[in-house]
């Protein structure tokens, strides 16, 4: 049975030019990236699309997949995950009148790696762009990445050289699996496991571009 997600909405000012997904990390809720929408979308030429991870498991929050290890995500949680999500995006032109090649899927930490995933699924169409925030391309049984077919999808990679949670090692395998292969943008700096605000400026023109802005 499908897994029917919780999600978050704001609403674009007018008539949507596209949509900004985007996908919260481990514990946390859909209420944690609403901040990140209007900061990348403060005209609101966008739909807002905040998910709620499925699963509820310790020390709280929700949660995307279960992980047995980092970079290795347990393949029946983040399966079950990455089907709920495809069919949200998908689902999001019908709905809410979004262009279908307006789709920026972009989250944090276990949120990034499913955009990851999301946007670069062999089964799953290109979205408009990709923002990956602290994460990485997850290595999964039933997962295989495309990296032959999307040579001018714009991807963002930011990761902190400072990260305890999520090594900055896994961005730079990213990076190198991906250069050549996306229209990628990567980004370091010297924060923790956070968002680095001095990147929103360069996010902004990121998500604008990427959907026709």
């Amino acid at each position: 049975m499908a897994i029917e997600l919780e999600q978050r909405l704001r609403p674009a000012a007018g008539e949507p030019e596209g949509a900004l997904v985007l996908l919260h990390g481990r514990g946390a809720d859909q209420h944690d990236l609403a901040d990140l929408i209007d900061a990348f979308d403060p005209e609101r030429r966008l739909l807002g699309v905040l998910p709620r991870g499925p699963l509820s498991l310790p020390p709280g929050g929700a949660h995307w997949y279960v992980v047995p290890r980092v970079g290795f995500p347990d393949p029946t949680t983040f399966g079950a995950s990455y089907a709920a999500l495809g069919a949200l995006l998908d689902a999001l032109p019908a709905a809410h009148g979004v262009p279908a090649d307006r789709i920026v899927v972009g989250g944090f930490s276990q949120g990034a790696v499913m955009s990851l995933a999301l946007g670069l699924g062999a089964d799953r169409p290109a979205p408009a762009g990709i923002v990956a925030m602290s994460g990485f391309v997850p290595r999964v049984e039933g997962f295989t990445p495309d990296l032959e077919g999307r040579p001018d999808l714009p991807v963002w990679i930011s990761h902190g050289t400072l990260d305890p949670i999520i090594s900055v090692s896994y961005a730079r395998e990213a990076r190198a699996l991906l250069t050549g292969h996306v229209a990628l943008t990567y980004r370091e700096s010297a924060v923790p496991h956070t968002v680095d605000a001095a990147l929103i400026g360069e996010l902004r023109a990121f998500v604008t571009a990427a959907t026709g802005g």
